[in-house]
């Protein structure tokens, strides 16, 4: 692995337009082009991936928008470039991810409800991306970001980056609170940040982790550093996510941060998220060409 390579100025282009703290958690500060750089190189060169995503809203009954649209695109990539890939959640986020995959063109049976510890054997892939998707803290509880126990509607998938250090399969993590899988590699730095949030701060770690604003954009900005290694735009589409946010939405998912059901992901509305898009791809072809 890590034949490929990823120019620094391009990662950190990405990186000033994902985590350059939009939504004022101080979280995507951490953020270094060498993560990006050092996920995509690794990445670019898998036969076998799995996504994980799904983050489950208890009080509405039904997932958030932010995961499954990032999921779906970073797994459509690796899909369209020729690796095997699937998207693993749980019960709870499988219908509304699965809503997601088949607006963007991503094969619904590959988006999998895991609930099975011998699931990494079976697949076994050469590496695993966690995005949005919740790990537990010190006390091995898993919390929201209102400090709320959400344990009992948060089934353990954490475990698989557990698993995957032991069997030396690569891990990347991506996330914007603190409380997401690979957020445990930056327990100390987040706790000065969010000391109100100590408890709830997942620990586990990842072998990269990518802080962003949105943990949909830096599934947009992964997918668009592996383009650029893989010449080929793999990344989001023009209308991706309009359709992906539209499907979501009739499946009942909510903005995590308002808790209602619309067009909109972590509080930013639909034209930003668009406009993203728009810019990830403006650094995509200017690079290409």
């Amino acid at each position: 692995m890590e034949k490929y390579r990823l120019p620094s100025g391009f990662a950190e282009e990405l990186v000033n337009i994902v985590a350059s703290n939009k939504g004022k958690r101080g979280i995507s500060n951490l953020c270094k082009h060498l993560y990006l750089q050092k996920a995509a190189e690794v990445l670019a060169d898998v036969s076998r991936v799995a996504v994980v995503s799904g983050f489950f809203v208890p009080s509405s009954g039904a997932p958030e928008t932010d995961g499954p649209g990032g999921a779906v695109v970073l797994a459509r990539a690796f899909w369209k470039h020729g690796a095997e890939t699937e998207i693993w959640t749980d019960d709870l986020c499988l219908d509304a991810i699965r809503a997601s995959a088949a607006a963007a063109g991503f094969p619904e049976e590959k988006v999998i409800a895991v609930d099975r510890f011998d699931k990494l054997d079976s697949y076994s892939p050469d590496a695993v991306v966690f995005t949005e998707r919740l790990g537990r803290a010190a006390d091995g509880k898993f919390y929201n970001m209102r400090s709320e126990d959400i344990s009992a509607w948060t089934p353990s998938l954490d475990w698989i980056s557990v698993l995957c250090s032991r069997k030396n399969i690569f891990t990347v993590g991506i996330g914007d609170g603190g409380n997401e899988v690979g957020m445990g590699n930056f327990v100390t730095e987040i706790c000065n940040i969010r000391p109100d949030f100590r408890k709830c701060l997942s620990v586990i770690r990842t072998d990269v982790t990518i802080p962003v604003d949105v943990s949909n954009w830096g599934c947009y900005a992964l997918s668009t550093a592996l383009s650029c290694i893989w010449r080929e735009w793999l990344g989001p589409g023009k209308n991706d996510e309009r359709s992906m946010l539209e499907a979501l939405i009739e499946k009942k998912a909510v903005d995590g941060i308002s808790k209602k059901s619309e067009l909109t992901v972590d509080g930013f509305e639909i034209d930003v998220h668009e406009g993203i898009i728009s810019e990830l791809y403006e650094i995509w072809n200017k690079y290409s060409s």
